[in-house]
């Protein structure tokens, strides 16, 4: 490829935003998961990174090379140099649990706490301060909040709906019970607050888009930088869970949440 290999994390992903919309289904594939792994990509091998996106290896290499590297290596050793350093260690208590009661309950606690310990450092040094007053700004504002979280997502939105029941903000949870999506109950004046990780909800996906078309405004919960609802002109929160094995929990999503939900109802009781 004739367009030099990206020089940083942040040339990185502009890059990988640039290209993932035209890329084919394979090497979308490998965008998705990149984007929302990017923590393996300095310690996996180009079989384990392919693996973890269903494809080849080889259609693994092509993509790196689309995105401007000769190779897996050479995108490895950026993520490497990046990231050296700012590693988490882990303490002596918790190889000790992983050396010698592997898959024991203790250990499993153990493993999903670092992974949680993790995403919350993680969000801490990530969300975007101007974004999140936005997205609080937008929501407080709102007469009515709609709200939609399907599957993964569901247990964030049905929170932020209890949790604004409770302080007395205008909301509706969007369940699609009975396959209904009940989007033309969203009117002007309202937001809707939408929330979707890898792989994402197409649901949710078509929600915002209809109301995006509407002029409504949208927030958005998300993971990756090459999610679909960026398409979208929504103030987008971005979090990425570090998950154990192939579960991924949702500590820092939840975090996130609860923050947006009593910063909403604050400002609203002003």
């Amino acid at each position: 490829m004739e367009d030099r290999a990206p020089a940083n994390i942040k040339q990185f992903e502009e890059r990988l935003i640039d290209v993932s919309e035209s890329l084919p289904k394979r090497l979308r594939q490998c965008a998705d998961y990149v984007a929302a792994n990017k923590d393996r990509i300095a310690v996996s091998t180009v079989a384990e990174m392919a693996e973890g996106a269903g494809v080849q290896p080889s259609a693994f290499m092509r993509f790196c090379r689309i995105l401007g590297f000769s190779g897996f290596s050479e995108m490895q050793r950026l993520f490497r140099e990046s990231y050296a350093g700012s590693w988490p260690d882990y303490s002596t208590r918790l190889k000790h649990l992983r050396e010698k009661a592997e898959g024991s309950a203790s250990a499993l606690l153990a493993e999903f706490v670092d992974a949680g310990r993790a995403s919350l450092e993680s969000l801490l040094k990530t969300i975007d301060a101007k974004t999140l007053d936005d997205a609080v700004e937008a929501l407080a504002k709102a007469q009515m909040i709609h709200i939609i979280g399907l599957r993964r997502s569901f247990p964030v939105a049905s929170y932020i709906s209890y949790a604004f029941e409770k302080m007395n903000v205008p909301a509706i949870l969007h369940s699609g019970v009975g396959g209904l999506d009940n989007h033309n109950a969203i009117r002007t004046g309202d937001v809707l607050l939408a929330i979707t990780f890898s792989p994402y909800s197409a649901e949710t996906v078509d929600m915002v888009e209809a109301v995006s078309a509407r002029g409504i405004p949208v927030v958005a919960l998300t993971d990756t930088i090459v999610s679909p609802l960026r398409k979208f002109e929504a103030i987008t929160l971005s979090v990425s869970e570090v998950d154990f094995g192939a579960f991924r929990s949702l500590s820092a999503t939840l975090c996130l949440a609860i923050v947006l939900s009593v910063a909403v109802g604050t400002k609203r009781s002003e």
